[in-house]
């Protein structure tokens, strides 16, 4: 018969804490960009496996021992551990940003007070931010999100908790209720999920993140630590740890293996790990654990311990220290310094801030006001209403920056992930280049002295309607060169003579990219039919190709120039080859953009041009290796001689 639940006392786990270290650690890889480590964004759900478990097991036990749960200590506990580091965090990064560039802590209003009000998720999630596909500088309050979902939970479960013990006041079946829960939150991830797309709103929502939370809740129910014994037999002790040891290799095996864009992930993958993390806090928790003694060794304890304020203090770091053009590449030598700046700040943080407060600074502080200030000012009235104001200024706050943000991002501005844009002129110093790499040789064609030098202000002609997103804007964060410095005058490259070609016979399809190419093309290639969109996905290529054909103007060639905005699924490529059929030539061009998906894209891209007969790959990323100066700040927009350069090679491979 299941037990009711019951309450003994509480002990410190390090083996959690080390399992803290090595969530946070992931999350830090991913951020960094090490290859290594896809799917170092797990570390998120292991925390939020903890949390469920930490904070259902500190309610429990307090239920066991009052009868009832003291929401109001909950509270003020919760808050003293958590605001003041996040709002110091913020303010300081405010501060540099006012220093810096004031006009984008400006577009990041809305950011702030969203994290005030702990709802960044469903800011992010309204405003369409991606978390994997936005371009421009991010915002370096990006990373709130999580808490805000930690905070949301926080804030309802006990509330949840309280009202189904009432009829559920048996442990298994109280477990059981959490776990259908939980089931609901995964299938709905599962449900909203589409292969091919950006997954940020599964990513971002508590509605379908929820079950990491509820299966640790779930744990802390038939699992309390303050129930757990040393004394344990032989067998049961090794069983416990293979258990664990199982457990902690499916969850290192997940963060080196499965990328954000596995369809895996969202339909089961999460939830695996949920369960196996579960299972590696399970054995943790448990005081006869030797795998505890080997995950809480004091270096990761002692990071365990300062996790909250790495992981708040991390991110911004990144951001703010990486150039726009480089924020999907890993260098070694910033990373480090990245890493041992967050260390710093991180130990500051614990010492100064979140210690003492959690040992009752604020108390004291008060107790200390109370003494210098009048008797007849430090009242219990004046200390409500105090308490008071400072609350609608909060709310006041956060909501007019919030509207503020609105308005920036309605008048077109950027959206609260990046800074202002403005388009940079082009530069018209030209860099002497050496031809494109071209996967299939015989279709190269070399470069000849041109006829003339196309104008950069020629009409595409395509669709150039659609939604304009940031990945089709160069920020600039309000300079005039966008971060870019100007490159010293030189030789103007060979480029390719007009060619002789029948109407309709080359059809290009692309993004902005394709669109800042667009003129040189038309002059190189006379006739081309180019059809780019701003912000086009790859998943609306087959679409396109379709139309062109019911309108006549798919050419004999077809140049595809995607990926530029996100990655995409063998099936969507798979439908573009049949659209475009076998008696066509294809020249798939790859893509250069700083963000995570480049190399995925890119590999397949490969693949494809190795396995089809009428496909040649145009290596486009190589032969922009090191070529800053022919892209704006935000290393994918081409500058003149960058779309140039563009129109020369794909005149070349024709």
């Amino acid at each position: 018969m299941p037990k009711p639940i019951g309450s003994s006392s509480s002990r410190y786990m390090p083996g959690l804490d080390g399992l803290r270290a090595i969530a946070v650690l992931a999350v830090i890889a991913y951020h960094l960009n090490l290859d290594w480590v896809p799917g170092g964004l797990l570390g998120v759900s292991m925390f939020f496996v903890l949390s469920g478990y930490l904070i259902t097991d500190i309610l429990l036990k307090q239920l066991g021992q009052k009868k009832t749960l003291d929401l109001k200590t909950f509270f003020i506990r919760r808050a003293r551990r958590l605001l003041p580091a996040m709002f110091i965090m913020i303010a300081v990064v405010s501060l540099w940003l006012w220093m810096s560039d004031s006009a984008r802590l400006f577009a990041l209003k809305g950011d702030i007070g969203s994290a005030f009000l702990y709802i960044s998720n469903w800011w992010l999630i309204f405003h369409e931010v991606s978390y994997f596909e936005s371009f421009g500088p991010a915002s370096p309050f990006g990373h709130l999100w999580s808490l805000a979902v930690e905070e949301q939970f926080y804030l309802l479960w006990p509330l949840l908790l309280l009202a189904v013990i009432r009829f559920v006041p048996k442990r298994g079946q109280l477990a059981l209720w959490t776990l259908a829960a939980a089931a609901v939150s995964a299938g709905l991830m599962a449900l909203l999920y589409e292969p091919g797309t950006d997954p940020s709103r599964v990513y971002y929502g508590t509605d379908t993140r929820a079950f990491a939370l509820l299966i640790g809740a779930a744990l802390a129910i038939v699992w309390p630590s303050w129930k757990l014994s040393e004394s344990l037999s032989s067998r049961s002790r090794l069983t416990l740890d293979t258990v664990g040891t199982i457990g902690f290799i499916l969850i290192l095996l997940m963060i080196g293996r499965v990328g954000e864009y596995d369809s895996f992930l969202y339909r089961g993958g999460m939830v695996l790990l949920a369960i196996a993390t579960a299972a590696v806090v399970a054995v943790l928790a448990h005081p006869a654990s030797r795998l505890s003694r080997i995950i809480g060794s004091k270096a990761l304890t002692w990071i365990g311990v300062r996790s909250y304020g790495i992981y708040l203090y991390h991110y911004p770091i990144i951001v703010l220290t990486t150039p726009t053009a480089e924020s999907g590449d890993f260098n070694p030598v910033r990373a480090l310094i990245q890493v041992i700046l967050t260390l710093v700040l991180a130990e500051l943080s614990w010492r100064f801030v979140e210690e003492p407060i959690r040992h009752g600074a604020i108390g004291k502080l008060l107790a200390w006001l109370k003494l210098q200030m009048p008797s007849r000012i430090y009242t219990p009235s004046f200390k409500k209403s105090s308490a008071y104001f400072a609350m609608i200024v909060l709310i006041v706050s956060s909501v007019s920056c919030a509207s503020s943000a609105d308005l920036q991002s309605a008048s077109g501005n950027s959206s609260s992930n990046t800074s202002s844009s403005a388009t940079e002129k082009p530069d018209t110093s030209v860099e002497a280049t050496s031809p494109p790499v071209i996967s299939k040789p015989e279709a190269t064609v070399k470069p000849k002295p041109p006829e003339a030098t196309p104008q950069p202000d020629k009409a595409v002609t395509g669709s150039t309607n659609g939604n304009h997103t940031n990945a089709d804007k160069p920020a600039n964060n309000g300079s005039k060169d966008n971060g870019t410095p100007k490159p010293e005058p030189t030789p103007k490259p060979e480029e390719t003579p007009a060619v002789s070609i029948d109407q309709d016979s080359v059809t290009a399809i692309g993004d902005s990219v394709i669109l800042d190419a667009g003129p040189y093309l038309e002059k190189l290639l006379p006739g081309i039919v180019i059809d780019g969109k701003i912000g086009r996905q790859f998943s609306h290529a087959a679409d396109v190709i379709e139309e062109l054909k019911k309108n006549n103007k798919l050419g004999a060639t077809v140049i595809i120039e995607l990926g530029t905005n996100g990655s995409f699924t063998t099936k969507q490529l798979s439908k573009l080859l049949d659209a475009i059929g076998p008696d066509r030539e294809i020249l798939m061009v790859n893509t250069r953009v700083p963000r995570k998906w480049q190399d995925s894209v890119n590999k397949m891209l490969a693949e494809t041009a190795d396995n089809a007969d009428n496909v040649t790959l145009v290596d486009w990323y190589t032969a922009s290796k090191g070529k800053k100066d022919f892209f704006y700040a935000d290393g994918v927009h081409l500058k003149r001689h960058g779309a140039e350069f563009y129109a020369n090679m794909l005149a070349e491979a024709i």
